[in-house]
């Protein structure tokens, strides 16, 4: 006869083995993916992280709480919402997170303003750039490759003759890097993560490669050729209609998003031709700023009023399924930058008269939370 001990012996061995037997699991290739739609838990309505995440990466390996109720409503330029950093200005077309990770420079696409950011303090103005708001206004902004040691800002904005990159100090008048781009629609200003050099995409759909319309340029600080352009002009991909936003990921690789003849699209750049579109929508929601952190890329999105998430794979692919979230949790995102802590800023677009604006007390907002944050193991 068995005895109790044996018995149980035999039966834990088992579940051992079956444990082990489940821990793996494989990926067995290509599936059609579903929109996920997130409203609650880790970017549901709102997000409930404030401050940084805890050594080890962002969120320290857990998911923050969901709040639950509906968030208080803004009044006058007080929001209640601990995420919100900034309130009560013009439509933001892009940020830059400063060093310190509590503040950041934004631009205000209509009036040209930059102005410096930060919770429980009033914006400060940093500089205005001259723009003419019909014609895209002020649509890009970044920090110096070496921000640390020389302090300077660069813009992307729109003026009466022309499209063109400025420098900007604090307290000093911009100065012009790049002019003579023709005024097109759309515009984003970034950073190539591998050299340093100035990346500008510019709109129109031009396919003359003598024309700064409708590329992808790559200049240094001075305004000149980067080494290793194409043809050795700044023009260093071609491809775009009407660019909102770049951003790029801690392997190098550099990502545009671009509201294309039809759909909305989002390319991976490589010099020359730009590639076919690594992901499309359809449907045309409105694609702004994208950001990469902690192994997503995420898109605003300033129609579709929410934030798009992907899973950037191998050689411009994606894994996993993509997500939608905070659905008309903020109303029509526009810029979004990633800030050195993890965290992710966003920007919003609710005073433009778009379609779909919905404007609150205290629009337009900055607003920085916590991204979400990789993993899947399916192929999209």
């Amino acid at each position: 006869m068995w005895s109790r001990r044996v018995v149980g012996g035999l039966f834990l061995a088992v579940l051992l083995a079956f444990v082990a037997g489940c821990a793996d699991f494989p990926d067995d290739g290509q599936r059609t993916w579903q929109d996920q739609v997130e409203n609650s838990g880790e970017l549901g309505g709102p997000p409930s992280v404030q401050q940084p995440p805890p050594p080890g990466g962002p969120g320290g390996g857990q998911s923050p709480p969901p709040q639950s109720g509906a968030p208080q409503q803004p009044a006058g330029c007080v929001d209640a919402d601990p995420q919100v950093v900034a309130t009560c200005l013009a439509p933001v077309s892009a940020i830059a997170v400063l060093p310190d990770a509590t503040s950041a420079l934004v631009a205000e696409r209509d009036t040209g303003r930059v102005l410096r950011v930060q919770r429980g303090t009033a914006p400060q103005l940093i500089a205005t750039v001259p723009v003419d708001a019909a014609a895209g206004g002020l649509s890009g902004l970044v920090l110096s490759p070496s921000y640390a040691e020389d302090e300077l800002v660069y813009a992307l904005a729109s003026t009466g003759s022309d499209q063109r990159v400025v420098r900007i100090v604090a307290g000093e008048g911009p100065k012009p890097v790049l002019t003579g781009i023709p005024r097109g629609p759309g515009g984003a200003l970034g950073v190539d993560p591998t050299s340093g050099y100035l990346l500008v995409a510019t709109g129109g759909a031009n396919s003359d490669p003598a024309s700064l319309a409708g590329k992808v340029l790559r200049v240094d600080t001075l305004g000149r050729p980067a080494p290793g352009n194409p043809g050795g002009s700044p023009v260093y991909a071609s491809g775009l209609t009407d660019p909102q936003g770049m951003c790029a990921g801690p392997d190098g690789t550099t990502w545009v998003t671009d509201r294309a003849a039809g759909r909305d699209v989002l390319h991976r750049v490589a010099p020359g031709a730009l590639p076919a579109p690594a992901w499309t929508w359809p449907d045309r929601p409105g694609v702004a700023g994208c950001s990469v952190n902690a192994g997503v890329l995420v898109v605003a999105l300033t129609g579709g009023k929410s934030l798009f998430a992907l899973r950037p794979g191998e050689n411009g692919t994606f894994t996993g399924d993509p997500q939608t979230l905070l659905v008309d949790t903020y109303g029509r995102l526009s810029a979004a930058a990633p800030g050195p802590d993890g965290l992710l800023w966003l920007g919003t677009t609710n005073k433009d008269g778009g379609a779909g604006a919905t404007p609150k007390a205290a629009d337009d907002r900055v607003i920085r939370i916590q991204p979400p944050t990789g993993g899947g193991a399916s192929r999209a």
